[in-house]
């Protein structure tokens, strides 16, 4: 190989590299931007996670407890004591892995509503976080009724959606929602991160009947698609803390 065409090699060789750069840094710079709790208006607390001093955020959905699939039907208890946030709109959360509530589960749970109140807290209802399947909406919706008419007139009922419901939902299923609860939480993460390729199912959003807040993972890449913000029944973000590093 003679002196020029090594010559030419390198130079080719350093073209590629910086071509490999400048995509990189181009890639980087088109990432979307960080959740962050800063600033948000509504954010999600699991118990064993402290939000920072700088998260003011004036609407808290709090896990209470979770009515888990194994062994009887009754609500686990996964918070101590009561909390006491005044100033504050509190949203008692349970998570459920099954459907068959029995009147004791219920119980329980309007009597934690009535706990938290009396210690002096704005609560402003009772939001189920069950996974409900698209194509078995029409059985979570009559759940829901079902549920509806057994909360008193001032608990209002908030559920927690996938991003596919509004993408692939049964439109009679989604008017039976929406006749029924007074808000869905559209969840657009699972673990710690977004899920990815939210943007399509957001641009099928169309005529979702239903109020909703968009839920966010602290951390998690987001830029809001098209036309969200302004979607008639759009009320706004609400983010899930964190656990964060001890030591």
């Amino acid at each position: 190989m003679g002196q020029g065409t090594a010559l030419l090699l390198v130079k080719r060789r350093a073209l590629t590299l910086l071509a490999s750069l400048l995509l990189t840094a181009c890639e980087r710079q088109a990432e979307a931007p960080r959740v962050r709790a800063e600033g948000a208006e509504a954010v999600f607390v699991w118990p064993g996670v402290h939000p920072a001093p700088e998260v003011k955020a004036r609407t808290i959905y709090l896990l209470d407890g979770e009515v888990r699939r194994d062994g009887p039907t009754r609500l686990h208890a996964l918070r101590m004591g009561t909390p006491r946030l005044p100033g504050r709109t509190l949203w008692l959360v349970v998570r459920s892995e099954r459907l068959d509530w029995t009147d004791a589960t219920r119980a329980a749970i309007l009597a934690d509503l009535a706990q938290w109140r009396a210690a002096g807290n704005e609560v402003a209802g009772l939001q189920v976080d069950f996974d409900a399947a698209t194509k078995g909406l029409s059985g979570y919706a009559a759940f829901l009724k079902d549920l509806r008419a057994r909360l008193p007139d001032d608990v209002r009922l908030s559920i927690t959606g996938l991003m596919d419901w509004s993408a692939n939902g049964d439109p009679q299923a989604l008017a039976q929602l929406a006749g029924t609860v007074d808000e869905v939480v559209i969840q657009t993460y699972q673990a710690r991160a977004t899920i990815p390729g939210y943007e399509a199912y957001f641009a099928k959003l169309g005529r979702f009947p239903i109020p909703f807040r968009v839920a966010l993972v602290e951390g998690g890449e987001w830029q809001a698609p098209p036309g969200l913000e302004t979607h008639p029944m759009f009320c706004g973000y609400a983010v899930f803390l964190l656990a964060r590093p001890t030591g």
